[in-house]
């Protein structure tokens, strides 16, 4: 069985379409990093670097520093599947920062969105 597209498909190639989601929004680049170094652990310079690798998800989420340890708090429907509940760990990942995009784009509290108590 053929690994999903989105595997092999560069982050930097589908980062422009976050950022423009995000922006739709009123929501800034600066939110956008800031929720996938949340994520992934990567610093800001790291995730540049990365982009400017135009390194694939496979890679991306291989290489990150270390996954947040509360993605486990992030829960609900993307892409017609429940994020908790997708079986395949790089799948997951990437739904988890889909997720992510689309709660900072629909509005959502910063401090919501990363999880941390207030």
């Amino acid at each position: 069985m053929s690994e999903p597209k989105i595997y092999t498909m560069s982050v930097s190639s589908v980062y422009p379409l976050y950022l423009k989601k995000v922006e739709k929004k009123g929501r800034t680049q600066t939110e956008l990093d800031q929720v996938i170094t949340w994520l992934t652990g990567y610093s800001e310079a790291q995730l540049a670097e990365q982009l400017s690798k135009e390194v694939d998800f496979k890679t991306f989420f291989q290489e990150a520093p270390e996954l947040n340890p509360n993605v486990s708090l992030i829960t609900g429907v993307i892409c017609g599947y429940r994020v908790e509940e997708i079986e395949e760990p790089l799948m997951q990942k990437i739904r988890y920062l889909d997720k992510l995009v689309d709660e900072l784009a629909k509005g959502k509290a910063m401090e919501k969105i990363l999880r941390t108590s207030k």
